[in-house]
C-alpha cells in the first residue's frame, strides 16, 4: 500500500483538483448515484477552501493523488440532523473528498482519515464528521471500517446525506 500525506493545496493545483473532483463525480455515477451534480463541487468552493487554508492535497510520492476540504468552521446543515450527534461542541468536517482514478482501491482513504484526524487533534478538536450519500456504499464501508458511526441524516445541497 502506498503511503500518502496531506499538505495544503496550492493555487497552481486548482485545475488538477477540479479534474480529480470531476473524475469523482463520474465515479459516483458509475456506481449508480449522484451526490455531486454538474455544478458541485465548484471551482469557487475549491478556491475558497484554499484561501481559508481548508483545502488539502492528498499526495503519494509527491504526486497530487486526491483532494479534500477539512474545515473547522462547522457545517450549517449539521445542527438540523435527524438523529443525534454522539458529541456536542467543536468539530472538524471533511467535504469534497476525492481520489484520482489511478489512486482508488489502494487503501489511501483510511490513511487520509487518519491524517485528517491527526490534523484535527493538532487543532485541539477531538471530533471529525463527514456526510455521504446513502447509495455511496463504498464510502459508507470505508467510513465504518475507520471508526465513523452513522448518527442520522442531514440535508446537503438539496439531498439527504448520512
Amino acid at each position: 500500500m502506498p503511503k500518502c500525506e496531506l499538505t495544503p493545496a496550492r493555487w497552481e493545483e486548482v485545475d488538477t483538483v477540479m479534474e480529480i473532483l470531476h473524475s469523482g463525480r463520474l465515479f459516483q455515477r458509475e456506481q449508480g448515484f449522484i451526490q455531486w451534480d454538474d455544478t458541485h463541487p465548484s471551482r469557487e468552493a475549491v478556491e475558497d477552501d484554499i484561501r481559508r487554508g481548508d483545502g488539502y492535497a492528498v499526495r503519494v510520492g509527491g504526486e497530487l493523488a486526491g483532494y479534500l476540504c477539512l474545515s473547522f468552521d462547522g457545517d450549517p446543515a449539521y445542527p438540523e440532523i435527524r438523529g443525534a450527534w454522539r458529541y456536542d461542541g467543536d468539530y472538524a468536517v471533511i467535504h469534497r473528498m476525492a481520489l484520482g482514478e489511478n489512486h482508488r482501491g489502494r487503501g489511501l482513504t483510511g490513511q487520509v482519515f487518519r491524517l485528517a484526524g491527526e490534523l484535527t487533534l493538532a487543532q485541539g478538536v477531538e471530533v471529525l464528521r463527514i456526510d455521504t450519500h446513502e447509495d455511496n456504499r463504498r464510502m459508507r464501508h470505508v467510513l465504518e471500517k475507520n471508526g465513523f458511526v452513522c448518527c442520522g441524516t442531514v440535508v446537503q445541497n438539496g439531498g439527504e446525506r448520512l
